[in-house]
Protein backbone atom coordinates (compact mmCIF):
# COMPACT_ATOMS: atom_id res chain seq x y z
CA UNK A 1 0.00 0.00 0.00
CA UNK A 2 2.52 2.63 0.99
CA UNK A 3 4.71 1.49 -2.69
CA UNK A 4 1.61 2.77 -4.49
CA UNK A 5 0.51 6.11 -2.46
CA UNK A 6 4.08 6.57 -3.32
CA UNK A 7 4.01 6.00 -6.54
CA UNK A 8 0.86 8.11 -6.89
CA UNK A 9 2.71 10.70 -5.24
CA UNK A 10 5.56 10.55 -8.07
CA UNK A 11 3.20 10.82 -10.37
CA UNK A 12 1.07 13.69 -9.27
CA UNK A 13 5.20 15.33 -9.40
CA UNK A 14 5.97 14.78 -12.94
CA UNK A 15 2.44 16.08 -13.70
CA UNK A 16 3.20 19.03 -11.68
CA UNK A 17 6.55 19.27 -13.41
CA UNK A 18 5.64 18.93 -16.97
CA UNK A 19 2.22 20.24 -17.13
CA UNK A 20 2.77 23.71 -16.12
CA UNK A 21 2.49 26.33 -18.40
CA UNK A 22 4.37 28.80 -19.41
CA UNK A 23 2.83 32.25 -17.17
CA UNK A 24 3.30 33.14 -13.74
CA UNK A 25 -0.11 34.46 -13.24
CA UNK A 26 -0.31 36.90 -9.82
CA UNK A 27 -4.40 38.12 -8.97
CA UNK A 28 -4.92 40.56 -6.32
CA UNK A 29 -7.66 41.95 -4.56
CA UNK A 30 -8.01 45.24 -5.97
CA UNK A 31 -11.99 46.58 -5.47
CA UNK A 32 -10.77 49.81 -4.88
CA UNK A 33 -8.21 50.29 -7.88
CA UNK A 34 -5.25 51.26 -6.07
CA UNK A 35 -3.44 49.10 -7.12
CA UNK A 36 -2.18 49.99 -10.84
CA UNK A 37 0.76 49.79 -13.24
CA UNK A 38 2.31 52.65 -11.71
CA UNK A 39 2.60 50.45 -8.17
CA UNK A 40 4.56 47.75 -10.32
CA UNK A 41 6.57 50.00 -12.30
CA UNK A 42 7.59 51.83 -9.07
CA UNK A 43 8.53 48.56 -7.57
CA UNK A 44 10.59 47.38 -10.42
CA UNK A 45 12.44 50.15 -10.57
CA UNK A 46 13.82 50.01 -7.14
CA UNK A 47 14.95 46.34 -7.66
CA UNK A 48 17.05 46.41 -10.30
CA UNK A 49 15.08 46.69 -13.40
CA UNK A 50 15.19 49.15 -15.74
CA UNK A 51 11.54 50.31 -17.53
CA UNK A 52 11.35 50.53 -20.94
CA UNK A 53 7.53 51.63 -21.23
CA UNK A 54 4.52 51.38 -19.40
CA UNK A 55 1.74 52.06 -21.49
CA UNK A 56 -1.96 52.36 -20.81
CA UNK A 57 -4.06 50.90 -23.29
CA UNK A 58 -7.72 52.33 -22.41
CA UNK A 59 -7.51 55.39 -23.82
CA UNK A 60 -6.30 53.97 -27.72
CA UNK A 61 -9.17 51.38 -27.19
CA UNK A 62 -11.91 53.69 -26.36
CA UNK A 63 -10.52 56.00 -28.81
CA UNK A 64 -9.92 53.05 -32.09
CA UNK A 65 -13.06 50.86 -31.21
CA UNK A 66 -15.52 53.14 -29.04
CA UNK A 67 -15.07 50.97 -25.47
CA UNK A 68 -12.46 48.54 -23.64
CA UNK A 69 -13.54 45.84 -21.18
CA UNK A 70 -11.05 46.97 -18.97
CA UNK A 71 -11.04 49.04 -16.21
CA UNK A 72 -7.11 49.36 -16.24
CA UNK A 73 -5.03 47.37 -18.92
CA UNK A 74 -1.16 48.14 -19.10
CA UNK A 75 1.37 47.13 -21.49
CA UNK A 76 4.45 46.75 -19.20
CA UNK A 77 7.96 46.48 -20.28
CA UNK A 78 11.78 46.28 -18.20
CA UNK A 79 14.69 44.49 -17.96
CA UNK A 80 17.03 43.98 -14.88
CA UNK A 81 20.28 46.03 -16.10
CA UNK A 82 22.61 43.61 -14.60
CA UNK A 83 21.69 40.13 -15.32
CA UNK A 84 20.63 41.07 -18.94
CA UNK A 85 23.88 42.23 -19.60
CA UNK A 86 25.81 39.00 -19.01
CA UNK A 87 22.95 36.63 -20.41
CA UNK A 88 23.00 38.82 -23.80
CA UNK A 89 26.52 38.54 -23.91
CA UNK A 90 26.85 35.04 -23.80
CA UNK A 91 23.86 34.61 -26.07
CA UNK A 92 22.97 37.89 -28.59
CA UNK A 93 19.41 36.19 -29.52
CA UNK A 94 18.43 37.01 -25.93
CA UNK A 95 17.43 40.78 -26.75
CA UNK A 96 14.28 39.46 -27.89
CA UNK A 97 13.38 39.43 -24.03
CA UNK A 98 15.15 42.80 -23.23
CA UNK A 99 12.98 44.33 -22.48
CA UNK A 100 10.37 41.48 -21.38
CA UNK A 101 6.73 41.80 -21.43
CA UNK A 102 4.77 42.47 -17.56
CA UNK A 103 0.66 42.09 -18.87
CA UNK A 104 -0.87 44.30 -15.87
CA UNK A 105 -5.15 44.10 -16.26
CA UNK A 106 -8.40 44.17 -14.76
CA UNK A 107 -11.51 43.73 -16.64
CA UNK A 108 -14.84 45.65 -16.15
CA UNK A 109 -16.65 44.72 -12.71
CA UNK A 110 -13.90 42.26 -11.34
CA UNK A 111 -12.24 43.36 -8.32
CA UNK A 112 -9.30 41.80 -8.61
CA UNK A 113 -6.62 43.23 -10.73
CA UNK A 114 -4.06 40.51 -12.92
CA UNK A 115 -0.51 40.37 -13.66
CA UNK A 116 1.27 37.79 -16.10
CA UNK A 117 4.75 37.34 -17.05
CA UNK A 118 6.79 34.84 -18.71
CA UNK A 119 8.36 32.12 -17.07
CA UNK A 120 12.43 30.97 -17.23
CA UNK A 121 11.33 27.80 -19.14
CA UNK A 122 8.64 29.93 -21.39
CA UNK A 123 11.95 32.15 -22.25
CA UNK A 124 14.31 29.05 -22.31
CA UNK A 125 11.43 27.65 -25.06
CA UNK A 126 11.11 30.58 -26.79
CA UNK A 127 14.94 31.35 -27.45
CA UNK A 128 15.80 28.05 -28.53
CA UNK A 129 18.79 27.75 -25.37
CA UNK A 130 19.00 27.83 -22.19
CA UNK A 131 21.31 30.13 -19.86
CA UNK A 132 21.01 30.09 -16.28
CA UNK A 133 20.44 33.98 -16.15
CA UNK A 134 16.92 32.75 -17.10
CA UNK A 135 16.14 31.20 -13.58
CA UNK A 136 18.01 34.46 -12.09
CA UNK A 137 15.65 36.57 -13.58
CA UNK A 138 12.44 34.84 -12.79
CA UNK A 139 13.78 34.68 -10.07
CA UNK A 140 13.79 38.64 -9.55
CA UNK A 141 10.58 39.00 -11.09
CA UNK A 142 8.62 37.02 -8.88
CA UNK A 143 10.50 38.58 -5.86
CA UNK A 144 9.81 42.18 -6.85
CA UNK A 145 6.26 41.11 -8.10
CA UNK A 146 5.44 39.42 -4.33
CA UNK A 147 6.36 43.09 -2.99
CA UNK A 148 4.61 45.18 -5.28
CA UNK A 149 1.32 42.68 -5.05
CA UNK A 150 1.23 41.59 -1.53
CA UNK A 151 -1.03 39.45 -0.43
CA UNK A 152 -1.62 38.06 -4.71
CA UNK A 153 -2.59 34.51 -5.10
CA UNK A 154 0.23 33.13 -7.42
CA UNK A 155 -0.76 30.24 -10.40
CA UNK A 156 0.11 28.76 -13.43
CA UNK A 157 -1.24 28.99 -16.77
CA UNK A 158 -2.57 26.16 -18.54
CA UNK A 159 0.05 23.78 -19.58
CA UNK A 160 0.99 25.52 -23.36
CA UNK A 161 -0.80 24.04 -26.62
CA UNK A 162 1.55 22.94 -29.37
CA UNK A 163 3.11 25.48 -31.44
CA UNK A 164 1.72 25.57 -35.14
CA UNK A 165 5.07 27.76 -36.24
CA UNK A 166 8.27 28.89 -35.44
CA UNK A 167 8.31 30.52 -32.22
CA UNK A 168 11.36 33.24 -32.92
CA UNK A 169 11.37 34.38 -36.06
CA UNK A 170 14.78 34.98 -37.27
CA UNK A 171 16.31 36.86 -40.45
CA UNK A 172 20.05 37.43 -40.97
CA UNK A 173 21.89 39.86 -43.57
CA UNK A 174 25.63 40.26 -44.72
CA UNK A 175 27.66 43.11 -43.20
CA UNK A 176 31.25 43.47 -43.00
CA UNK A 177 33.69 45.84 -41.10
CA UNK A 178 33.60 48.63 -43.66
CA UNK A 179 30.12 48.81 -43.56
CA UNK A 180 27.79 48.03 -40.77
CA UNK A 181 27.67 51.77 -39.75
CA UNK A 182 25.70 52.29 -43.21
CA UNK A 183 24.29 49.21 -43.21
CA UNK A 184 22.36 50.26 -39.67
CA UNK A 185 21.57 52.97 -40.57
CA UNK A 186 20.22 51.93 -43.74
CA UNK A 187 17.68 48.81 -42.26
CA UNK A 188 16.40 50.93 -39.18
CA UNK A 189 15.35 52.94 -41.54
CA UNK A 190 13.79 51.14 -43.84
CA UNK A 191 12.22 49.20 -40.53
CA UNK A 192 10.74 52.50 -38.82
CA UNK A 193 9.58 53.30 -42.54
CA UNK A 194 7.77 49.76 -42.98
CA UNK A 195 5.98 50.07 -39.47
CA UNK A 196 3.36 52.61 -39.63
CA UNK A 197 1.59 51.35 -43.08
CA UNK A 198 1.20 48.00 -41.67
CA UNK A 199 -0.10 49.23 -38.27
CA UNK A 200 2.25 48.99 -36.23
CA UNK A 201 3.24 51.30 -33.19
CA UNK A 202 6.95 51.82 -32.27
CA UNK A 203 6.58 52.99 -28.27
CA UNK A 204 9.91 52.26 -27.10
CA UNK A 205 13.72 52.31 -28.78
CA UNK A 206 16.59 51.03 -26.67
CA UNK A 207 20.20 51.66 -27.65
CA UNK A 208 21.26 48.33 -25.39
CA UNK A 209 24.92 48.72 -27.05
CA UNK A 210 25.41 52.01 -24.21
CA UNK A 211 24.17 50.04 -21.47
CA UNK A 212 26.79 46.93 -22.64
CA UNK A 213 29.48 49.43 -22.75
CA UNK A 214 28.74 51.11 -19.43
CA UNK A 215 30.41 47.39 -17.38
CA UNK A 216 34.49 46.88 -17.11
CA UNK A 217 34.68 45.45 -20.45
CA UNK A 218 33.22 46.93 -23.67
CA UNK A 219 30.84 45.25 -25.52
CA UNK A 220 30.60 42.55 -27.91
CA UNK A 221 28.55 44.56 -30.32
CA UNK A 222 29.56 47.16 -33.02
CA UNK A 223 25.60 48.13 -32.23
CA UNK A 224 22.75 46.95 -30.36
CA UNK A 225 18.92 48.01 -30.70
CA UNK A 226 16.17 46.76 -29.58
CA UNK A 227 12.65 48.17 -31.05
CA UNK A 228 9.12 47.25 -28.46
CA UNK A 229 6.18 47.34 -31.28
CA UNK A 230 2.79 46.59 -31.24
CA UNK A 231 0.02 46.49 -33.08
CA UNK A 232 -3.52 47.99 -31.51
CA UNK A 233 -5.89 45.73 -33.38
CA UNK A 234 -4.10 42.90 -32.41
CA UNK A 235 -4.06 43.35 -28.49
CA UNK A 236 -7.39 44.66 -28.47
CA UNK A 237 -8.75 41.68 -30.64
CA UNK A 238 -6.75 39.19 -28.57
CA UNK A 239 -8.13 41.21 -24.85
CA UNK A 240 -10.91 39.93 -25.31
CA UNK A 241 -10.51 35.85 -24.64
CA UNK A 242 -6.93 35.84 -23.46
CA UNK A 243 -5.88 39.13 -21.54
CA UNK A 244 -2.91 37.59 -19.81
CA UNK A 245 -1.32 37.38 -23.84
CA UNK A 246 -0.24 40.98 -22.76
CA UNK A 247 3.02 39.67 -21.92
CA UNK A 248 4.06 39.07 -25.38
CA UNK A 249 3.04 42.60 -26.12
CA UNK A 250 5.10 44.96 -27.42
CA UNK A 251 6.64 42.46 -29.29
CA UNK A 252 10.41 43.02 -28.81
CA UNK A 253 12.54 42.99 -32.32
CA UNK A 254 16.75 42.72 -31.85
CA UNK A 255 18.73 44.20 -34.50
CA UNK A 256 22.60 43.59 -33.35
CA UNK A 257 25.95 43.03 -35.10
CA UNK A 258 28.50 41.05 -33.27
CA UNK A 259 32.35 42.62 -33.82
CA UNK A 260 33.53 39.74 -34.51
CA UNK A 261 30.39 38.64 -37.17
CA UNK A 262 30.44 39.53 -41.14
CA UNK A 263 26.01 39.30 -40.50
CA UNK A 264 23.90 41.43 -39.11
CA UNK A 265 21.26 39.84 -37.05
CA UNK A 266 16.96 40.72 -36.62
CA UNK A 267 14.50 38.55 -34.48
CA UNK A 268 11.43 39.12 -32.76
CA UNK A 269 9.21 36.20 -30.66
CA UNK A 270 6.70 35.16 -33.35
CA UNK A 271 2.69 34.95 -33.19
CA UNK A 272 2.95 31.69 -32.45
CA UNK A 273 3.90 31.86 -29.07
CA UNK A 274 0.64 34.01 -28.26
CA UNK A 275 -1.36 31.10 -29.57
CA UNK A 276 0.93 28.04 -27.91
CA UNK A 277 1.76 30.22 -24.32
CA UNK A 278 -1.44 31.93 -23.66
CA UNK A 279 -3.72 29.67 -25.66
CA UNK A 280 -5.24 31.92 -28.11
CA UNK A 281 -7.66 29.83 -29.74
CA UNK A 282 -10.41 32.21 -30.88
CA UNK A 283 -10.60 32.86 -34.83
CA UNK A 284 -10.51 36.27 -34.66
CA UNK A 285 -7.25 36.50 -32.79
CA UNK A 286 -5.64 34.20 -34.48
CA UNK A 287 -6.40 35.64 -37.51
CA UNK A 288 -5.74 39.18 -36.29
CA UNK A 289 -2.21 37.56 -35.05
CA UNK A 290 -1.41 35.62 -38.38
CA UNK A 291 -2.42 38.86 -39.98
CA UNK A 292 0.44 40.72 -37.92
CA UNK A 293 3.04 38.42 -38.30
CA UNK A 294 2.82 38.09 -42.43
CA UNK A 295 2.98 42.18 -41.94
CA UNK A 296 5.94 42.01 -39.63
CA UNK A 297 8.09 39.50 -41.56
CA UNK A 298 7.29 41.84 -44.83
CA UNK A 299 8.93 44.61 -43.23
CA UNK A 300 11.50 43.02 -42.04
CA UNK A 301 12.73 41.16 -45.73
CA UNK A 302 11.89 44.48 -47.45
CA UNK A 303 14.62 45.92 -45.18
CA UNK A 304 17.13 42.26 -45.39
CA UNK A 305 17.26 42.21 -49.48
Amino acid sequence: MKKIVLLAWLILGMVTLYGAGDLHMFSVPNADGKINATVVEKTLEANGFVIAANSEMNGPFVKQFGQSDFTQFNLLTAFHKTLSVSLVKSHPDAGIFIPMGFGIYQRNGDKVLHVSVLTAQAMKKIAGFDAPEFALIEKEVLSTLKKALPGAKITMSETSLPAEGTLLTRYVRSSDAASWASDKENTEMLIEEGLKPAGFVLSNFTDYNFILNEGATPSPFDFYDTYSICKLKVIYTVAKTRPEAAVFAPCTLMVYKKKDSNEMVMGFPGVYNWMSSAHVTDTDGKAALMQAQKDFEEVLKAATE
